[in-house]
This record gives structure tokens, sequence and C-alpha cells, in this order.
């Protein structure tokens, strides 16, 4: 055999960090005679299979860790732990305990679905009248007023204690020592790392926590962060000490000395909550996500508002399917910058929203022939009838959907001493505006973008998954579904087919929509006939900025063959494992 023609072959099978090279690499492979068994030339490596248990992540490390767990012994609850603790090592412009985390997990014994809220709350010192102060008419992304209370350990401690069978010290033994050891950095988080260089160096303790004499690590490069490792042990010894003990002096003091808000109040009476998922039903189906304060329940308005329509005979790739979804998306987004909220300051219509009537109603206004150019909320009480996600799925097949965040790569980009960690930038999502449910209150949870989410079918658990990436989320949850239930294709090329993405509906910080209908993106590997034909349409067409289509894992479960399907993105770093 010709020894060039291996290069091509290992190229595929390893799989590629970038989707546009993921796409050359097959088509070479196709062209070497090694066609790969698949309805989609540009898949960018095989689906993951195995009987045991499998973890997908967007680190390859943070997906080793929580494979090791479950390989001693742990389940999906510890698993999820491991690895979250390790990509906010990894990761950390993405994600950390200064970050709020949200779950749906699987319970095998119980055969029931349990929701985790764990995001936190603004300071009850900060309200309104201090940005009208200030002459703040919007709330600022970094520095300390865009603060909210980090939910992330407690929500990790409530998982853990709930269904794990682990302790925390032994879950977070992997973090610590590569905090404490250091690892490579990876190639995508590496470009990540150095996009937000500027905004380190504007803090100190920062900068001393992040960059490398004064720079961020480069690809390949070992980094260590001795701080964070020293704050998992402290948390491993007793979680409790991240919102009464030891961190929490440290933040609330920072705080105090630097213009901030919290308090040890703040901290101390953080508490996450258990709270029922929410689903609808596709083409027999049911999809689950979480009620607001998230935006999980956009992508079942939106699927709602397609299904009736013969997507599948549309085509994948098509003008015709891809104007129908931003149609439908526009629509739930547009109730999205009204309804979404945290729902302990008011009664939320999330029932009606997610109704099939409500959607027949909105449906009307929807039209295949035109893009519209601006889009209302609709009132449902008429009807009367920067991000990580991860899952895991172990061999009793529980199953855990876990999304963490610092909103904004590197959060507030604040870190309040040598705790390790920068806290997050989640309260920049509170409206200020005195009429929206979304305004800012004291001790109140803000509109939060991160969305788990999981499927069943027949009662039994089909598919856990999730798709990183602000407002993109619910537009990938809707895509990843339709290409694996319209258009059949298996779990690795649902996450590896281009997506597109639309900008400029309202946001619940009280930004108005666009007036010209937004901005549809669209990755290089969508049809330029499809282009043509959603110009035509009226749709604003732009190609892909950056790297705002998401990072999609996800697991599904092959109950018939007993094994499990594993399956990560592309754009990312990512790696799904399994034994």
């Amino acid at each position: 055999m010709n020894r060039v023609s291996y290069a091509p072959l290992v190229a595929a099978v390893l799989g590629i960090v970038s989707l546009a090279i993921g796409a050359a690499a097959a088509r070479t492979v196709h062209a070497a005679g090694y066609d790969r068994p698949t309805k989609n030339a540009t898949q960018s490596r095989s689906v993951v299979v195995a009987q045991h248990g499998i973890v997908a992540a967007s680190q390859p490390l943070a997906a080793q860790a929580g494979l090791d767990i479950l390989k001693r012994g742990g389940n999906a609850a510890d698993a999820a732990i491991a690895t979250s603790a390790m990509l906010g090592l990894t990761e950390p412009m993405s994600c950390g305990i200064g970050g709020d985390v949200f779950a749906i997990y699987w319970d095998n014994k119980t055969k029931k679905l349990y929701g985790l809220n764990g995001s936190g709350r603004s300071p009850y010192a900060l309200n309104r009248d201090v940005f009208k102060q200030k002459g703040l008419t919007s709330i600022p992304g970094q520095g300390l007023l865009c603060w909210s209370v980090p939910g992330c350990v407690a929500g990790w401690e409530d998982l853990r204690s709930r269904f794990g069978n682990k302790s925390m010290a032994e879950i977070l033994e992997p973090a610590i020592a590569y905090g404490e050891g250091g690892f490579p950095v990876s190639e995508v988080i590496a470009v990540y790392w150095r996009a937000t260089a500027a905004g380190l160096k504007k803090y100190p303790d920062t900068a001393k926590t992040f960059l490398v004499d004064g720079r961020p690590p480069a690809e390949g490069e070992m980094f260590r962060n001795p701080n964070l490792a020293a704050s998992y042990r402290a948390i491993a010894k007793d979680p409790a000490s991240f919102y009464k003990g030891a961190i929490a002096q440290k933040i609330v003091s920072f705080s105090e000395a630097n213009g901030g808000y919290f308090s040890l109040k703040d901290l101390s009476d953080h508490k996450s909550d258990w709270i029922e998922p929410v689903s609808t039903n596709y083409r027999g189906y049911d999809v689950w996500e979480l009620p607001p304060n998230g935006q999980g329940i956009a992508a079942l308005q939106i699927l709602n508002l397609i299904e009736p329509y013969d997507v599948r005979k549309m085509g994948r790739g098509s003008a015709e399917w891809f104007h129908l979804f931003l149609e439908a998306k526009k629509l739930a987004f547009a109730d999205r910058a009204k309804f979404y909220a945290d729902p302990d300051f008011g009664k939320l219509p999330t029932a009606e929203l997610i109704s099939k009537p409500y959607a027949a109603k909105r449906g009307k206004l929807l039209r295949m022939e035109l893009a519209a150019k601006d889009v209302a909320p609709g009132n449902p009480l008429l009807q009367h009838g920067d991000t990580i996600y991860l899952t895991v799925v172990d061999k009793d097949r529980n199953c855990c959907s876990f999304i963490q965040s610092n909103f904004g790569g590197f959060g507030s980009f604040v870190v309040p001493g040598d705790v390790g960690f920068v806290i997050q930038n989640r309260g920049q999502l509170f409206a200020l505006d005195d009429t929206h449910l979304n305004l800012l209150e004291p001790h109140k949870r803000p509109f939060h973008t991160i969305i788990p989410a999981m499927v069943t079918k027949d009662g039994k658990p089909w598919l856990s998954f999730g798709v990183m990436g602000g407002d993109m989320q619910a537009q990938g949850h809707v895509q990843i579904l339709v290409d694996l239930i319209d258009f059949d294709m298996n779990l690795q090329e649902a996450g590896d087919e281009a997506r597109v993405r639309h900008d400029g509906s309202a946001e619940p910080t009280g930004e108005a929509a666009t007036p010209d209908g937004g901005e549809v993106f669209v990755e290089p590997q969508v049809p330029n006939e499809t282009v043509a034909a959603l110009t035509k349409k009226g749709h604003k067409v732009a190609p892909a900025r950056g790297a705002g289509f998401g990072g999609f894992q996800g697991i599904l479960i092959d109950s018939k063959n007993g094994v499990l399907h594993g399956a990560t993105e592309p754009r990312k770093d990512g790696a799904a494992v399994g034994y």
C-alpha cells in the first residue's frame, strides 16, 4: 500500500478540531479509496460506541477524568462533577467555580428525570438606583458590577449528595493533581486564551493567575494553577467553605476593597433548586428542557412551530428548511425577550408558551415565502388549554446532562485575590428597564442562556445532549434534533453538520430587535444555492464569524443493543471516551 495514503486515513479516524479541516480530510479519504460507511461525506470522526459508560466533554483530559471515575465505581453524577472540575482548570475562560451550573439527571432507580437549577442571585445591596447614580443605562460586562453569586459548588454538592456514590475528595482528586502539576493547553482553548489576553491584563490578580510572563499560554505549553488547586482542596474537605468559610471571606473582602456589592450574607444564603424539567413531544420523542430563568423552553417552542411541516421532504441543507427554522426561531425569541425571567419574582406563562395550541396560533405568523423583519412577542395567557457542556451515561444507565458557564469569556475578568478563578459576569443579563420581567432586583436570578437537554422515548432515556454558545444554544438544540430525527443522521454526523445562526432578536436585557430582521450567519459548508435562495427570501446572510456555532456533546442510548453512542463537537477540542 502506498505510504502517503495513510495520512488522510489517520486524519479521518482521529478527527479534526476544525469543521472545515474535517470536511477536507473526509474528501481526501474518499479520493484515496477509503470510503467511510456514512451518509455524510463531511463526518469528521467515528461515533464512539461503548457498552459500560461514556463521557463527552469539550476537552480530552476532562473527559478522561470523568471516565476514570466511572471505572472506579463512580456513577454519572460523580463523573460529571469530576469532568466539570477539570474543565474549570483546563478551559477557564468558559467555566469554573466562579460560575453557575444547570443539570438534568435521569435516575435509573426511580425511572425519573430531575432538574437542578444551580444559578446564583444578585447581591442584596445592588439595585437599579446604583446604575442610575453612576450614569449607566446598561450593566457592564467586566468588573464587579456584573457579579452574581456563583452557584457551581453548591450545584456540585447537591448533585453528589443526592445521586453520587463517591466523596468530593475523590471526585476532585484529578483536577487537583493537574492544577498543581500542570497540563498541556489544547489547540482551540489556546486560541480563546489568546483572544482574551487584553482583558486579563487589566486586573492584577487575574493576570497573575492566567498569564505566563504577561502573556497567555500557547498551544501545547504546560500551565499550572496552584491557587485553584488549593480552592479545590478546601472544597473537597468541605464544600460549604465556598459559601461560609475561607473562600467566601476572600471573595467578600476583595469585593469590599474594590467597590463591589457582595456580602457574606449573599454567599451564605445561596441555595440551588431542584426543579421539574418541562417537555414537548416532537414526532414521538419527548424533548426535555429546564424552565426559566433559563432559555431552554425556546427550543421547545421552535420544535412546536416546525413540527407541522414536512422537514424531511424539504431536505437537509435546503433553503426551505433553514428558512422555516429561522422564522420559527424569531417567533420563539420574541417571547424569550419578554417572558423569560426568575419565576420567584412573578408567575411566568411557561406551560402556555410550550403548548401546542399556542404554537398553532403563533405559527399563523410564519411565512414560508418571505423573511420576517419585525417580530413581536405573543400573548400566551390568552390561550386556555463563552460555556461548557458535558454529558455522562454510566453502566446502570443513569444519565447526566450538565452545563456550566462564566457567561462571557473569563466572565467578569476579575479574580478575587488568590482563589484561582474568575467570578462570572452573569449579572450583565439583567434588564434595567423598570417594567421588564427580567429587571434587576436584589437577590434575584438573572435570565440565563445555558441549557442542558435530554430526550426520552417511550418513557426511557434516548439522548443526553447539549450545545454551548449563548443565543446559539436553543438554536443548536433544534438543529441537532432535526438532523437526528428528520434527516436520519448518526450522532457524530448531527454534530458535524453545518449550522446556521440568527442574530438580532430582542433580548431579555431590554435590548430591542434590530430593525432589519437581523443577520443569518452560515458556516462554509452550507451550499451556495441555499445561501442564494435564503437571500432571495429576504434574509440578510453573512459568512460565519468566529466560533459562534456551538459546542455539541451527546450520548445516545441504544437500548436494543445495550450500548452507548457518544459524539463530540469538532468545533472544539472535545472528546467522547468510553469503556
